[in-house]
């Protein structure tokens, strides 16, 4: 089985929209997939449904026994393909330090980490960023980051520069999502009407067929 867990260098990166197009990629490919959301979420998971077809399960140390946590993941994703975690806010995030973060949970359940970028108005300068996050080890322990996507990416040259960073940081670049207009996530809110729910469907299609055309989907298939 393969696993992975989707983080960011903070909120609003694009976790949701990569996350929802990544579990719309590999349904189109007839892989069988368990998604779940870090932390006390209810709205994502019911995005995660939408895009994956599959009931999205909470995972959170806050509330629930690091024991159970493990349990809810194997229980939840004995028969899948892949198991994909959506981080919640930047990945060392918790409700105090890192207790409760992305972090804790991929440490956890020792699940690899994409890092999701935002790199509007940077490029080669996320160098630093990815450095500190690779090597930060809170409680002399370092989260496995071994990918990383970067989003809002305005050209081919500008994701260049952002791969050349990458190399000189030693961590491996999955692709990119461009800025586009078409993902633009809709308003997210429990309770969504017919003509909501075409919307997020059509979001989920776009973010899918960003991926699948920028992304390397199978390396990350063998996390």
């Amino acid at each position: 089985m393969s696993k992975v867990l989707i983080a960011a260098t903070n909120s609003n990166c694009g976790k949701t929209t990569f996350t929802m197009g990544l579990l719309r990629a590999l349904r189109r490919k007839g892989i069988k997939v368990q998604p779940y959301k870090c932390g006390p979420d209810y709205i994502d998971p019911m995005f995660h449904k939408l895009a994956s077809g599959v009931e999205s399960v909470n995972l959170d140390t806050v509330m629930s026994s690091k024991e159970h946590v493990k349990q809810l993941f194997a229980n939840y994703g004995r028969d899948a393909e892949i198991c994909v975690v959506e981080g919640v806010m930047g990945l060392y995030d918790g409700k105090e330090r890192w207790y409760g973060s992305s972090a804790e949970i991929a440490t956890l359940l020792d699940l690899p980490i994409i890092l999701l970028v935002n790199a509007k108005s940077t490029a080669y300068s996320v160098a630093p960023l990815l450095y500190g996050y690779k090597h930060f080890s809170p409680n002399q322990t370092t989260p496995n980051i071994l990918g990383v996507v970067f989003n809002m990416v305005g050209s081919e040259r500008h994701y260049k520069l952002l791969k050349q960073a990458c190399e000189d940081v030693g961590i491996e670049c999955l692709g990119y999502l461009r800025r586009n207009d078409k993902l633009q996530i809709p308003s997210r809110h429990l309770g969504l009407s017919i003509a909501e729910m075409e919307k997020v469907e059509t979001f989920i299609d776009a973010a899918a067929d960003e991926i699948v055309e920028h992304v390397n989907l199978d390396r990350i298939c063998e996390f």
